[in-house]
């Protein structure tokens, strides 16, 4: 590598991790020009395209980088979601695939739009699996989204809403208190725990946390429904 291209990419990468991807891509196009043989920059390229929702030209990226480096597993899972993105699902998976088997470990490293997209996929995958009562599966790959994304509170919650159809009372409970702790005015979690607390009759529990919803959304009919039936639980008690 010259002087030259070696300085370009010093700059295009600065200006690629900093998030400046219009000026990175003026200077990573550069390189390209002159050599087309850097897997990172062609993998860099189809990032920057694929946030542009360019997705052809980004898909062109990936494959070129994989061609230079068929061992390259982040540009593999780069490929995946925007083949995905692309409406190819059968290349999606199957170039995953390939790209989980190369690699003895979960992918940690990744660019975050890559991380969210496979995220959202395992996510998607998990809400499926949620719809036809196969609660097991659903929780898999909401936790596999999870272990992606951990900041990612609507799946968190949709694991909780999952773990409570299985009767998994408790551990909803927690993931839905995570929620909670990370993002107070999330209020579907908080919700849900309320709905949680109202299913093993948790009744003060429930009107509590449906209270402090009410108090950020005056208007959430939901939670006025909700009430109303505990209210009715509680008037018949002794």
């Amino acid at each position: 590598m010259d002087d030259k291209i070696r300085r370009m990419l010093a700059v295009g990468k600065e200006h690629y991790e900093s998030g400046d991807f219009s000026r990175a891509e003026e200077v990573l196009a550069q390189i390209v020009e002159e050599d087309r043989g850097f897997a990172d920059i062609h993998n860099m390229l189809g990032v920057i395209y694929h946030a542009q929702s360019k997705f052809s030209q980004a898909q062109e990226c990936f494959e070129e980088a994989l061609s230079i480096n068929p061992q390259y597993t982040e540009a593999a899972l780069n490929l995946s979601v925007t083949y995905n993105d692309l409406g190819k699902y059968a290349k999606a998976r199957d170039i995953y695939a390939k790209a989980m088997s190369r690699s003895r470990s979960q992918p940690r490293s990744l660019d975050p739009f890559a991380k969210g997209k496979i995220a959202n996929m395992h996510a998607n995958l998990g809400s499926a699996y949620h719809g036809i009562g196969f609660f097991d599966e659903a929780v898999r790959e909401y936790r596999n989204a999870l272990e992606l994304c951990p900041t990612y509170v609507d799946i968190r919650t949709k694991l909780g809403n999952v773990l409570r159809d299985r009767g998994d009372y408790d551990e909803a409970i927690e993931e839905y208190k995570r929620v909670k702790e990370s993002n107070p005015s999330y209020s579907q979690a908080r919700v849900n725990l309320g709905i949680t607390y109202y299913s093993v009759k948790r009744w003060e529990d429930a009107l509590a946390e449906w209270e402090e919803v009410l108090d950020m959304e005056p208007d959430n009919k939901s939670c006025k429904l909700y009430m109303r039936l505990v209210r009715q639980e509680l008037s018949k008690e002794p």
